[in-house]
């Protein structure tokens, strides 16, 4: 079992930055995927990025690359983290962490079997 708290939401202007973090219980964070989702309001979860297991691999949505930066602390913190820059309107949304056994489709939010409870970021323009 793992649980899992966002943190670092809030309203920033477009063009502005916002570090969100993901803190897990448990002394198996090291083992999973760890992703990172959005569901603006009237849409559908959407996947933004994730890492693997030991944070070899990263991955992207189109919208999202070049601008956000995802990265975990297995050693001390057990915790994913998710630096976004660049910010504009379009990324306003719920945003979701979420972790996943070591061999998963990463892009997929049913692939994942833990989730947080969400923090919102707000991006006026």
């Amino acid at each position: 079992q793992v649980q899992l708290v966002e943190s670092g939401g809030g309203l920033v202007q477009a063009g502005g930055s916002l570090k969100l973090s993901c803190a897990a219980s448990g002394r198996t964070f090291s083992l999973y995927t760890m992703g990172w989702f959005r569901q603006a309001p009237g849409k559908e979860r959407e996947f933004v990025s994730a890492i693997a297991w030991n944070g070899g691999t990263t991955y992207y949505a189109d919208s999202v690359k070049g601008r956000f930066t995802i990265s975990r602390d297995n050693a001390e913190k057990n915790t994913a983290y998710l630096q976004m820059n660049s910010l504009k309107p379009e990324d306003t949304a719920d945003y979701y962490c979420a972790a996943g056994g070591s061999n998963i489709a990463p892009k997929r939010p049913t692939e994942y079997a833990y989730w947080g409870q969400g923090t919102q970021v707000t991006v006026s323009s």
